[in-house]
């Protein structure tokens, strides 16, 4: 068994919570180091999207219209 075999066979028998941990370190560390004025600019960018839903001037859509919607442009690319 490898290493990483062993590594995820024992991470599997975490408990859901302790899983979701455990991916998230994972994949932050994939992405590298952070840059703090991205990071900066995106909580920007999602205070200025919340402050638009909260005053109602943002146009929402159900999930299952979203949803629909890239299954269908999937599809037109798989094509």
């Amino acid at each position: 068994m490898t290493k990483s075999r062993s590594i995820i066979d024992s991470a599997l028998k975490l408990p859901r919570e302790e899983r979701a941990r455990v991916a998230r370190e994972i994949i932050a560390s994939l992405d590298g180091p952070s840059d703090q004025d991205v990071d900066a600019a995106w909580l920007a960018e999602v205070e200025r999207r919340l402050d638009e839903v909260e005053r109602g001037a943002a146009a929402l859509v159900p999930w299952e219209t979203v949803r629909q919607r890239v299954a269908e442009r999937l599809r037109a690319v798989r094509r």
